[in-house]
């Protein structure tokens, strides 16, 4: 320890390089206290310094943020609402004082809160990005174990086709083309929303979805025919010069729709059906229509064969329909066994 004016210094090494660092105090115990601190840090590996505890939780995420529009990433929405969840917690907090428990206990007061542990594991990945962006950085040294939470990842909503045929009927009529659209193709709400006509080749019978707008970033192609071909010529015969889009309310694009999606459930009394539950529906349908698995997954979009079996759901009416024929088999069966028990056998 020395001094600089009124104000004692500590000095020590870590890996063969000195380090001086002000205690910005003019108490000999608080400097020696300062240097233990280090003496300690040092000696687990895990020294912190003093840059490293002026990085806040403000930095981390503005860091993140930059990240994301570096790379152009489209879940930047979804990441800027996740810092704002975390913000709540950490907010001018410093990066070295958010540790493990403090995640935990973030955690488990956002389940007390209602948030599904989805939701939070989203949040936990962007607080884990923010650490790693920063020692990769070199502006930390480590980051904190920050754990996930268990989820459960099976799919559950699918739609049967009367009950999607009568919350049609109460949707809005700029919204029931391109709903169905969604039921028959199986792609993403974005997608369907960013559609353009450049993508269409009518004379082909196509549609190109362009990896633009592709969430996993992979064009794909989609056949016309039947329902599906009818609704891109009606879109076409409303098409308006001053609109790109195949899809759109007086020449906008279509926007969120929620409460109009909420209003038709409602009326058609189907209970909550989520919209993303068409391109569960979609996926259902392809498969047991006899479509091979691969070309399902080409037409919908699936990457990867986990995601699209867990789309591929049972209902209780498939369960029923496994139950009858397994009676209607055993139902021809002979009732007589053909084989002798050994102990009548040897009584005889």
């Amino acid at each position: 320890m020395f001094k600089r004016g009124s104000v004692y210094w500590i000095a020590y090494c870590y890996r063969g390089k000195e380090h001086r660092e002000s205690s910005r105090s003019s108490s000999e115990a608080q400097a020696l206290k300062l240097l233990k601190q280090r003496i300690g840090e040092a000696a687990n590996g895990k020294l912190i310094g003093p840059v490293e505890e002026r990085v806040t939780f403000e930095d981390l995420a503005d860091a993140l943020l930059t990240d994301y529009e570096v790379n152009r990433l489209r879940s930047i929405r979804s990441v800027r609402l996740s810092i704002n969840h975390l913000k709540a917690r950490f907010a001018l907090d410093r990066a070295v004082d958010i540790t493990t428990e403090r995640v935990k206990k973030y955690a488990a007061d956002r389940q007390r809160q209602g948030a599904a542990n989805a939701s939070i594991n989203r949040e936990l990945a962007a607080l884990k990005r923010m650490f790693k962006l920063a020692v990769e950085s070199g502006r930390l040294r480590y980051a904190p174990h920050i754990p996930l939470l268990e989820e459960n990842n099976a799919r559950e909503g699918f739609v049967d086709h009367g009950v999607f045929v009568a919350l049609r009927e109460h949707l809005p009529q700029y919204l029931k083309d391109p709903i169905t659209f969604l039921y028959l193709s199986g792609w993403r709400v974005g997608e369907m929303k960013a559609l353009e006509w450049r993508d269409v080749d009518l004379a082909g019978g196509v549609v190109r979805l362009r990896p633009s707008i592709s969430k996993n970033k992979d064009g794909r192609v989609l056949p016309l025919s039947g329902e599906l071909l009818e609704i891109i010529e009606r879109a076409n015969a409303n098409r308006r010069l001053d609109c790109p889009y195949v899809f759109h309310l007086d020449g906008q694009p279509v926007g969120d729709f929620k409460r109009a999606w909420a209003t038709a459930c409602k009326r058609a009394g189907v209970g909550k059906v989520l919209v993303h539950d068409l391109r569960r529906t979609a996926v259902r349908n392809m498969v047991r229509a006899g479509i091979p698995d691969r070309v399902a997954m080409a037409l919908s979009g699936h990457k990867t064969r986990s995601v699209f079996d867990r789309y591929n759901i049972v209902s209780e009416a498939d369960l029923a329909a496994a139950a009858e024929r397994l009676q209607a088999h055993l139902g021809t069966q002979p009732v007589q066994p053909k084989v002798t028990p050994i102990a009548d056998h040897r009584k005889g």
